[in-house]
This record gives structure tokens, sequence and C-alpha cells, in this order.
């Protein structure tokens, strides 16, 4: 929990707010920094308040239902929340000059259904608390070894809202977490290394900004409203006009603090030299760097990915406008951890269920 939901709980468990203050400053130091897993070992507090504390909260992860390791060192972990409840977050490892990023689910299943996305071929399940997101932080540490939270040299150092969902539809939720996971005396990992992607809901872009402080990327993938309306159905509800006055009104974006745009390259669909010009006249006036992604493919997909001679002259073009256009290398797609590709296992066989067919299969006399 963020420290003032934290307190508020030990106040109703009848501490004083004194008291109370210190003690979620005690727990939370325990759980977020130090990573521990049960009440037992917070020696600096009370017995009795400790098995006050486990009787009514718990500190165990989520259940893994699947966890799987690329064979390019990313990881793939599924999370269950609840019966039905599964999400997927992904470590990428060696991303920039340092460190790797989480990329974080904030919703199970998705209601924006963009077309070349796997997850919008899921439904909605149920927004992720701001808990559950947290948890997946906590997931890759402990796999990661990175406990307490002042490690040097770490694995983990960015936090990007990519994964399953639209982070803008649970704002309260992404929010809240950010504060935890942002908090120096905890997880500790800053506002500048969080970035929270969103498909375009333009009302909630500038309060992202004053309630967050992260980094924002815009996940655009068109130039023109009535390309975008195929690949990103809610430009219908909020088109590139009214978008892009969200993105102007960020607040605290600049050189130093520019919005990333993801761009999936889809061949003729989207990858032409006159587009590469007018992706930059629709950037004009904002700062901001592009993510060229070539698309990665899933089973049902009607695309297919550009040619990588295409993406390297569209990048060209970019670069030449002056926006970095880095062309961002497919992660993971051995197994389905790739950008586009994440779905919850509670809608497709289990990890479990697809050993036991192909032991099956081979056992059998036709094999």
């Amino acid at each position: 929990m963020p420290l003032p939901a934290l307190k508020a709980e030990l106040e109703a468990m009848g501490l004083d707010p004194k008291k109370a203050s210190m003690r979620a400053k005690q727990i939370s130091r325990w759980s977020q920094y130090f990573g521990a897993t049960s009440f037992e070992g917070m020696t600096d507090i009370g017995k009795e308040l400790r098995a006050e504390l486990a009787a009514r909260f718990t500190l165990d992860r989520p259940e893994i239902a699947d966890h799987q390791v690329s064979k390019d060192g990313t990881q793939k972990w599924l999370a269950r929340f609840a019966p039905g409840v599964e999400g997927e977050s992904v470590y990428i490892p060696s991303v920039g000059m340092d460190g790797g990023a989480l990329c974080v689910s904030s919703q199970v299943g998705c209601t924006l259904n963009c077309t070349f996305c796997h997850t919008g071929t899921q439904a909605l399940v149920r927004n992720l608390t701001a808990q559950e997101i947290t948890a997946q932080v906590m997931i890759a540490r402990d796999a990661l070894n990175e406990w307490p939270s002042s490690i040097e040299a770490r694995n983990l150092t960015n936090i990007v809202f990519m994964g399953m969902g639209e982070p803008l539809y649970n704002l309260d939720n992404v929010a809240a977490a950010i504060d935890t996971i942002s908090d120096g005396d905890g997880i500790s990992i800053g506002r500048r290394r969080i970035t929270v992607s969103t498909a375009g809901v333009a009302p909630k872009i500038p309060e992202l900004g004053e309630r967050t402080n992260a980094m924002l990327a815009i996940s655009l993938h068109a130039t023109n409203d009535a390309l975008r309306n195929e690949l990103v159905p809610i430009n219908r509800k909020y088109d590139l006009q009214m978008l892009f006055e969200a993105i102007r009104a960020y607040p605290g974006s600049g050189n130093s603090r520019r919005v990333t745009f993801e761009y999936v390259m889809l061949k003729g669909i989207n990858d032409t030299q006159a587009e590469a010009r007018d992706l930059v006249r629709l950037l004009k006036g904002v700062p901001a760097k592009i993510n060229l992604i070539p698309f990665n493919p899933w089973p049902g997909s009607p695309y297919e990915c550009s040619d990588w001679e295409t993406i390297e002259a569209f990048a060209e073009i970019v670069n030449r406008a002056g926006y970095a256009s880095p062309i961002r290398t497919p992660r993971g797609r051995d197994i389905d951890a790739a950008c586009g590709q994440l779905r919850s296992e509670s809608v497709k066989k289990s990890a479990a269920e697809k050993r036991r067919e192909a032991l099956e299969a081979a056992a059998s006399p036709e094999a």
C-alpha cells in the first residue's frame, strides 16, 4: 500500500495517529525496501501487533501460474491475482546503458481492440489494484534477487506501463502504484524511470502528468485519422487533433522529458516514406522521440512486419528531421513476450496443458 493508506489501516486497528504513522513507515520499509514476505521478522515491531497484522493482512506474492525465460534473457511471469484473474509482466534486460525494464500490466484484458495487438483480442476482465500492479515489480525483484532497494548495479531500473490494458482507464490505481514504486524509502524507482503508455485517452493525459510526474508514451501507429481509426479505434472518440492538444498540455514535457511515440511497423499499411514525412509534420513542436517497433506476429493476426530495409528508410527520414528514432529490437518473441503479444493464459491453454499434450503426442504410436 502507499504510506497514507497503510497509516489509515493502522488507525482503523486502533493505533493513535502518531503511532500509526511510525508503524506504517516501519512496515513499509520492511515490505517495500527489504522485500519481506512475512510480518514475523519485523523485529522493531511488537509481537502482539505483528500477530494482529498477520491475522488481518498478507505479504504473500500472487501465485506465479507460469514463468518463462527467453533465449535472449527476457523473462515473463503470469501472475494469478484471483481465480480467473491473471496478468502478464515482462522483464527486458539490458535496456539502454544500464539495467533493464519491467513491462507491467494495469488491467486484465483490454477494451480498446487495437487491431495489431494480441491483448486487444481479450475482453476486459477487470482493473488491477494498486497492490496488484506493485506486486508485479516485487515478483521481478524477487527473481532478480534485488532486495534491499539500496543494492548497487541493479538489473531492474525502469518500469513501463506497456503491458496488458489501458493505464489511463485505471488511473487511480496506476497513480497509487507509482507512488509506492517511486517511494525513496521503499522500492525506490524514480518517477523519471517510470513511463506510462496510452493509446490516446486524451482527457486523462494532463491529469496523468499532474498526479504522477511520470514519463509519457503514446501508442500512435498512424499519421492520419482514417488509418488510426482502423488500427487504434479509440481515435474515433479522441482524434489526432484532440490527442496532440492533450500531449502539448502534459506537465513538464521538454527536451529533458520528451514524449515517446510508439509506432509499430506494419507491412504495406503504415510504413511508406510519405508516412514518415507525415509523422515528422505531425510531431512539429513536440519534444519527442519515436520508437519504431517491428510488428511481432501472433496467431490469427492479419498483419505482417515491414521489411527491414523499409523500416530503416522510414527511420532515416525521421532521424534527418532531428528526432531520435531507434528501431526496437524484438525481445522475447519465442515466449510471446514481445510488444503486442501479451494475452492472459486464462484464455489460452496453460503451460502445463501444452506440455502434457506434447508428451502425449510424442508417446503416441503415430508419432
